[in-house]
């Protein structure tokens, strides 16, 4: 036998070990309920992911590597069509979480994608305005004044395209004074005062509650994101992705992204 299938062999057996000792089932596979645990995994995950996962998505990754001694999980935060681009043009990564099936699909149509994405997450529009909500918004029709100063995504972003989608279905026009990149940059403009109001996901009023009240409207129901996830075809470090992807799927990933605001698939 040869020094590389001793290897391989020993590999084997250390994660067949590891699997045992976790929190797994009798067949050796991590139960739905179980941590990160138990993935015999080492190495880098570079996932990009929707500017609006940044909070969920940087605790799974602490508790992932935590739960996996040697792994680390790169992430690159910005607006899903910025991230396909760059996937497509050949950008080196392991997995791609996106805030739209369209956003998806570019990377799927180029051939990028490995096997069919995943649908993980669902998540909804909230009008974004200062702690205590001086301007009194509270309908999405209240962004057409024309002494308000809205931000909202830029159409090409799935934001953008979320927002679009409300307002026409509420017949709303509104002018903003500035179309953002991603949803981060449109709530940072709230944040620093720059605008009365944003049009922005619920999970990111949320994790910005200390700077920022989230306004509910009725027309958001007409614009609900689904987020799918894909291992890509050229992940330097497959092995890993796929234990992270479980991972965010597993009922604890769930448990996160539900109390970050995501809503379930």
């Amino acid at each position: 036998m040869n020094s590389r299938l001793i290897r391989s062999a020993l590999a084997g057996l250390v994660m067949a070990a590891a699997l045992t000792t976790a929190a797994c089932g009798g067949d050796g596979t991590a139960q739905p309920g179980s941590s990160a645990s138990g993935t015999g995994v080492s190495g880098d995950v570079t996932v990009f992911a929707a500017a609006s996962l940044t909070e969920s998505f940087t605790k799974l990754g602490k508790e992932f590597e935590a739960a996996n001694p040697g792994t680390k999980v790169i992430f690159n935060f910005a607006g899903s069509s910025a991230l396909a681009t760059q996937i497509t043009q050949g950008a080196p990564a392991d997995l791609f979480a996106a805030a739209s099936p369209a956003t998806m699909k570019t990377v799927v149509d180029a051939g990028d994608a490995e096997g069919t994405p995943t649908v993980f997450v669902k998540n909804q529009l909230v009008i974004a305005v200062p702690k205590g909500n001086p301007k009194g918004i509270d309908t999405l029709e209240n962004l057409s004044k024309p002494d308000l100063k809205v931000a909202v995504c830029a159409e090409q972003v799935p934001c953008g395209a979320a927002a679009k989608k409300a307002l026409d279905a509420a017949g709303v026009k509104v002018t903003p004074v500035t179309l953002e990149q991603d949803v981060k940059a449109a709530l940072q403009k709230v944040k620093l005062g720059e605008v009365d109001a944003a049009l922005v996901y619920r999970t990111d009023a949320k994790a910005a509650s200390a700077d920022v009240d989230g306004i509910e409207f009725p027309e958001s129901a007409q614009a609900i994101n689904d987020y799918p996830i894909a291992l890509l075809k050229d992940a330097p470090h497959k092995t890993a992705a796929q234990a992270f992807l479980t991972f965010v799927i597993s009922d604890r990933g769930k448990a996160v992204l539900g109390e970050a605001g995501f809503q379930a698939p």
